[in-house]
């Protein structure tokens, strides 16, 4: 991997990931761009006592511009983009319409690849290695900023999500904080120590769910992806590597050579899910990292009681409807699921490559 950091015209960093070491990444940033400015501020919910992004300026970014006017398509000509180069295999560079800057922390984008109509799914082996190889290293560099906690990789896909541009991209936040769902995990893990005299809990389910083996969607020999046993999604997995490690940074080369073989697959599985004919099924894609600071708040466990995983999901419950978060969920966060983890995990596995 050859990595090239430039900056674009109004001072964000850019980043190109390239498979080739031969790549010569010298374009400018040719359009007039002001100074990016950014109103930013995490506030405190005294009552739950977690924090919300206020981030006003983020009304007016880029919405479902039409494929000829796409600012993550290369440059060419005189259409001038946010990558200034004609080509790319991986590129990220500093969100325009950041949720978190400055103190607040960091928001980037992830370009999975140059061509706008592909997907994730459609990447190559090689091409999704690379994008892991990026996930990694921006967790790398941004671990080192003082305003960033915690590093949150992740991919939403599709308009019923909420995506507003349609070119394959993630996204990356640099937290000041460490994450509500990271904190209830480390906290149940800490709990699960203490009880059972130095247990991980993390391991603990990964053995549970491969002893049952019924909610199991395809194992490896590094990885192995099963829909929990409490899904909260109609159609939710977790990807966990066999031996635990607290981040992307931790993966050994094995597991990181295995990767993106046993993703794209769950990825194409996915997509089948609802059967022929169907559109593109929405989801999201979340890396789970432990926390780079913040860690003495929970009392009993350290980093390396975190288990990496991923955990994707889609919010489509059956062809054509849609899981909404009604009161229950949004009101009081108890979830309901309409399909029953056994029988997605049955579909998921019916759906596999030939």
């Amino acid at each position: 991997m050859k990595k090239t950091s430039t900056r674009l015209a109004d001072g964000r960093e850019l980043i190109y990931y390239d498979s080739r070491d031969d790549v010569v990444r010298d374009a400018a940033d040719r359009r007039p761009l002001d100074p990016t400015s950014t109103t930013s501020e995490i506030r405190h919910d005294a009552l739950l006592g977690d924090s919300v992004a206020i981030a006003s300026h983020r009304q007016g970014r880029t919405y479902h511009p039409p494929a000829d006017e796409c600012p993550l398509c290369p440059s060419e000509g005189d259409r001038l983009s946010e990558i200034p180069d004609s080509s790319y295999d991986v590129v990220v560079f500093e969100n325009r319409f950041p949720s978190l800057a400055g103190d607040s922390g960091r928001c980037e984008v992830v370009c999975f690849t140059s061509d706008h109509n592909a997907s994730f799914a459609d990447l190559t082996e090689e091409q999704a290695g690379l994008v892991l190889d990026a996930w990694t290293d921006r967790t790398a560099e941004l671990s080192h900023l003082p305003s960033v906690e915690q590093v949150f990789c992740f991919e939403n896909r599709g308009a019923e999500i909420g995506v507003t541009l349609g070119h394959p991209h993630g996204q990356i936040y640099g937290y000041p904080f460490t994450t509500p769902r990271t904190a209830l995990m480390l906290r149940s893990a800490a709990a699960h120590k203490e009880a059972t005299g130095g247990g991980n809990l993390f391991d603990h389910v990964v053995e549970q769910e491969r002893a049952a083996g019924s909610r199991i969607v395809l194992e490896g020999e590094h990885w192995v992806a099963f829909v929990p046993y409490a899904a909260h999604w109609p159609y939710e997995v977790h990807l966990y590597p066999k031996r635990r490690v607290p981040d992307l940074l931790a993966l050994d080369e094995d597991a990181r050579t295995e990767f993106p073989k046993v993703y794209l697959e769950l990825l194409r599985r996915f997509d089948r899910i609802f059967g022929e004919g169907e559109p593109p099924t929405p989801y999201i894609a979340a890396w789970h990292q432990a926390p780079f600071g913040g860690l003495e708040q929970f009392e009993g466990v350290s980093r390396d009681d975190f288990a990496l995983h991923l955990e994707l999901f889609t919010i489509r419950r059956t062809s054509g409807k849609l899981k909404f978060l009604a009161g229950s969920e949004s009101g009081m966060n108890v979830f309901i699921n309409d399909v029953p983890p056994e029988t997605a995990a049955q579909r998921l596995r019916e759906v596999a490559s030939s």
